[in-house]
């Protein structure tokens, strides 16, 4: 008995995580665009927080609020959050973070369901279900952003497809 309650962790305590997942809404495929939408949107949130945090303090640090070039990146992603009051300082926040949030959780969801999808209607799950998924679900990122050109979208098909490949093909090795 002292070996089975050894080798239980964190996942088995959480509810889900023995049956597979965290919803059931009747269908695999919604299952789990659902599931990864949630968890991303988490990350994303999570990402878009501790940015933050970061370059507050780096501007807290730095005497003439100039944050150091950071190799052609926006410097601070959360631009109404110099506000007036800490109130609008706060409301800016969380209004970036849900919108980085929603991105994060849309891109996952759609590249979960298309690989899922993919795999269904053909019948097998290679690299190329993964090309597909990645190219679409680049795309879509790409037009989640506010200025999004032709060049931005066929930009993000290509280097989302070719992600999701290399990542399909190196899943055996490691």
């Amino acid at each position: 008995m002292t070996s089975n309650m050894e080798n239980r962790s964190l996942f088995h305590e959480l509810p889900g995580f023995e049956k597979g997942g965290f919803f059931d809404l009747g269908h695999p495929l919604l299952n789990r665009i659902t599931e990864s939408f949630v968890k991303a949107a988490g990350i994303g949130a999570i990402q878009a927080v501790t940015r933050e945090a970061y370059f507050t303090a780096v501007e807290g640090f730095d005497s003439s609020n100039n944050v150091s070039d950071m190799g052609g990146a926006k410097k601070h992603q959360f631009p109404n959050l110099k506000g007036e009051t800490n109130r609008k300082s706060l409301e800016a926040m969380v209004k970036n973070t849900g919108k980085e949030s929603l991105q994060w959780g849309v891109v996952a969801g759609i590249y979960s369901g298309l690989t899922y999808g993919l795999r269904e209607a053909r019948g097998a799950h290679d690299w190329k279900n993964s090309a597909v998924a990645g190219a679409i679900t680049g795309v879509a990122l790409a037009l989640t952003t506010d200025d999004s050109s032709h060049e931005q979208v066929v930009q993000c098909a290509i280097t989302g497809a070719a992600i999701s490949t290399a990542a399909n093909l190196l899943t055996g090795i490691f």
